[in-house]
């Protein structure tokens, strides 16, 4: 039934385009085409891997195909928002790289736009929804190996790799800050591990403490967050060093009334090869287990939701908390210096 879903991409402005295009693919859609806006650098790497994908002339040529289901934007950030309301309100379905939008104003359009619509709105928040240990540990935690969660640590670090990067990333304005952009990362893993459907921003703060040369640039964040009787910790950085394999060392620490869950996302530092190293304590299990190859299920559930109009990646409702608590950190963020 999947491939009865046709997708097309709109924007190939980050990286992020890549997963998001073959997590589809891999899910039994259908690539129609692709649209971007001049020549962005991460084009020549999508060329590369989906080679016999044609480009349109146009984002209208694909919006404007009736046979085209579901739109993958990746555009600049400062666009995504407005094209996908151009999208939903052409009868497409969306799935968005994060930050899906970097203002209240483009959040007010964009539920409007699914309200009106009838479409789905979706943020392919990478670091749950395509991190095989996140699958493991929900298992783990819904079945109540950990009891109840009383706390969240995540810890975002990113390689900034500055020399490739266009002049919109190091402007806040443009891609919304650091808490708007990644840190809805871990704002989302927070309500979905808790299962919430709110959260209270306590506390946050951004600084550029090494990035001098890009005055309006944030290069270090922090949130605190409460929801329920569970609370989160939330850092954020662009400091990876060189030495590291790989783009960051992504960590998530759940504590429960009964053990604690670690995964190590991406790389456990001079320890076992590969990536999603999940660690349990309990009173009876102190373990490390290997999830490479666990189910990634948002992908195909999209392919779902477009056929079935079901929300089974990822309730909408959630999607729009999470941008909206990601830009009331970042405007309350306390400025450090």
């Amino acid at each position: 039934m999947n491939a009865s879903v046709r997708f097309a991409v709109l924007g190939l402005d980050h990286r992020h385009i890549y997963g998001m295009t073959q997590g589809m693919i891999d899910a039994g859609a259908t690539p129609v085409g692709w649209w971007s806006e001049g020549d962005p650098q991460p084009l020549a790497g999508f060329a590369k891997r989906f080679p016999d994908l044609p480009r349109a002339a146009s984002a209208s040529d694909l919006l404007d195909d009736e046979t085209v289901d579901l739109v993958l934007i990746a555009c600049k950030p400062q666009d995504r928002a407005a094209l996908a309301v151009k999208a939903m309100h052409r009868g497409k379905d969306v799935m968005a790289d994060k930050p899906g939008c970097i203002t209240p104003a483009e959040l007010d359009d964009l539920r409007a736009a699914v309200r009106d619509s009838g479409r789905f709105w979706s943020v392919d928040f990478s670091e749950r929804f395509e991190v095989a240990a996140t699958t493991v540990a929900t298992q783990l935690l819904r079945a109540g190996e950990i009891g109840d969660l009383v706390h969240m640590t995540g810890l975002g670090p990113h390689r900034l790799n500055a020399a490739t990067r266009p002049d919109w990333f190091f402007d806040a304005a443009t891609y919304g800050g650091i808490l708007t952009d990644i840190g809805s990362h871990q704002i989302e893993q927070f309500l979905h591990f808790a299962d919430l459907t709110e959260a209270e921003v306590v506390h946050s703060a951004t600084g550029n403490f090494a990035n001098p040369d890009h005055p309006r640039f944030e290069d270090f964040g922090e949130i605190v967050l409460r929801g329920g009787r569970a609370q989160a910790y939330i850092r954020l950085d662009w400091y990876t060093a060189d030495a590291l394999p790989n783009w960051g060392d992504g960590r998530l620490f759940l504590n429960g009334t009964k053990g604690t869950i670690e995964l190590r996302k991406y790389v456990d530092v001079d320890g076992r090869p590969g990536t999603d190293h999940l660690f349990l304590v309990t009173n009876d299990r102190c373990e490390h287990i290997d999830c490479q190859g666990a189910d990634l299920p948002y992908f195909r559930d999209i392919a779902h939701d477009v056929v079935h109009r079901t929300e089974t990646a990822c309730p909408q409702a959630r999607t729009f908390t999470v941008c909206d608590l990601a830009m009331q950190a970042q405007a309350m963020a306390e400025k450090r210096t």
